[in-house]
């Protein structure tokens, strides 16, 4: 295995990654590990709600097609999933497989609109808002077709919404991420291919696309008003705890 992302708030440790964990905190009252210290300086939620906005109306290239059916090749290599249950600290738990990812056939913009609509749907959840969100950047196959992909400008705006939207804090995990995750996982959650003991990769990715494609109306409803001004319905983005339909 090689590189991945898992984590909270603000980086800066020593690098030799093999898995990523990454922790994104959108409240400025809670946290999603109790290991994170949040900087005096980190704005509170109307703030970062404010700012991602901003950064949908300046960034349409990217914010205004949020169609899951327009990746579904990408999405059937089993490339990304969020798991059907939370952590112990009610975090909501992503995964992203960039090696699951051909440059050849889908653009820097195309796989990154597909952590767009994730976020979209997963925020709207009130638990969720509490306790923030985890994601796992598997780096396996990782290549240089991969980061030429990501141009200066793309870099820029992801740096951007990253900075100004969601607090981070990033821990690098080597060769025994197997082990190493289950510091930051709970393992009863984690696929059997990270460590832990829920259903296998290619499930919950096939389980989250299903949920995506049915979002399909609520994303171009978001798509279409920069402004997060949408009417939504009970079936529009509730997710069940144990994987049922999201």
């Amino acid at each position: 295995m090689s590189p991945g992302w898992s984590g909270g708030s603000i980086p800066g440790q020593d690098i030799n990654p093999e898995l990523l964990s990454i922790a994104c905190v959108k409240r400025c009252d809670c946290v999603s590990e109790g290991s994170i210290r949040m900087s005096p300086s980190v704005m509170c939620p109307v703030q970062l709600l404010l700012n991602y906005q901003r950064w949908r109306r300046e960034s349409p290239e990217i914010s205004s097609c949020l169609s899951p059916s327009s990746v579904l090749g990408l999405l059937n290599t089993s490339y990304h999933a969020v798991l059907p249950q939370r952590d112990c600290t009610g975090s909501r738990v992503l995964i992203y497989r960039i090696g699951q990812w051909n440059p050849k056939d889908w653009s820097a913009f195309q796989v990154f609109r597909v952590s767009l609509m994730t976020s979209e749907i997963i925020s709207r959840e009130n638990e969720t808002q509490r306790q923030g969100v985890k994601a796992i950047f598997d780096l396996a196959g990782w290549s240089l077709s991969h980061a030429l992909q990501i141009n200066p400008s793309l870099a820029r705006k992801i740096s951007s919404v990253l900075s100004d939207s969601f607090p981070l804090k990033i821990h690098m995990h080597g060769s025994d991420f197997q082990d190493s995750l289950s510091g930051f996982f709970s393992s009863h959650v984690l696929p059997p291919e990270y460590g832990g003991h829920g259903p296998g990769i290619t499930q919950v990715c096939q389980g989250w696309t299903n949920h995506l494609l049915q979002s399909e109306n609520l994303l171009q409803q978001i798509a279409a008003h920069p402004t997060g001004d949408i009417t939504m319905t009970p079936d529009d983005c509730l997710i069940t705890e144990e994987g049922g339909t999201l």
